[in-house]
């Protein structure tokens, strides 16, 4: 437990939102910059991504409330959210924008409010979990970003504006993180009679 060393915040404005460390070093996602950065295990930065640059056709990120998001896939490419443009962007460890996906729409298959996806989870078979914040949402889409189904809505997880982290296990397994209710929720297929859902956790009434 004892603290071995402490990295300097990218900026005066830094407010960071993600961790993922990789083999590579630590990605670190910074709302407040509006930037991800990557940084040797050692600390020192090796390059920021997602910065705007029209050269690279990478249009920058808009984050209007305090939430970026990223996750790796075992394609090797880091994921992205870019909130206020309602997309999921894929790039590279060198900073190239490999894919952008996703719409501002007020259907299922898209994102809506002003700033959504604000959380990413990466299933083991490369396919996206998303959780939108306003209607609160989890949604599974395909690699492209072909929406594959919806996992929960706001008729089980409220109509907050909190956003609701999410991760997945090995199995494959959606784990929700429902700050609201105060639970962990464990979202589990089971095809054919449809999903299947168990919870831990409880207020402290």
């Amino acid at each position: 437990g004892a603290r071995t060393a402490v990295w300097a915040p990218h900026g005066e404005q830094s407010f960071l939102t993600a961790i993922v460390a990789l083999p590579e070093g630590i990605v670190v996602a910074d709302a407040g910059e509006r930037i991800v950065l990557l940084y040797a295990k050692a600390g020192t930065l090796v390059r920021p991504i997602g910065a705007r640059d029209s050269a690279r056709n990478i249009p920058g990120f808009v984050v209007p409330s305090p939430f970026l998001d990223a996750a790796m896939g075992k394609d090797g490419l880091l994921r992205v959210t870019n909130p206020g443009r309602h997309k999921i962007e894929s790039y590279s460890l060198d900073g190239d924008l490999c894919l952008a996906w996703g719409t501002a729409k007020a259907t299922v298959e898209g994102f809506c409010g002003c700033c959504n996806p604000v959380h990413i989870a990466v299933l083991p078979d490369g396919a996206l979990v998303t959780s939108e914040k306003g209607l609160v949402t989890v949604k599974v889409y395909e690699p492209d970003g072909a929406l594959r189904c919806v996992v929960a809505g706001p008729d089980l997880l409220g109509e907050n504006a909190l956003g609701y982290d999410v991760a997945v296990d090995s199995k494959g397994r959606i784990i929700v993180l429902d700050p609201a209710a105060r639970k962990v929720r464990v979202f589990e297929s089971a095809a054919p009679k449809g999903p299947r859902r168990s919870e831990t956790g409880a207020s402290n009434e």
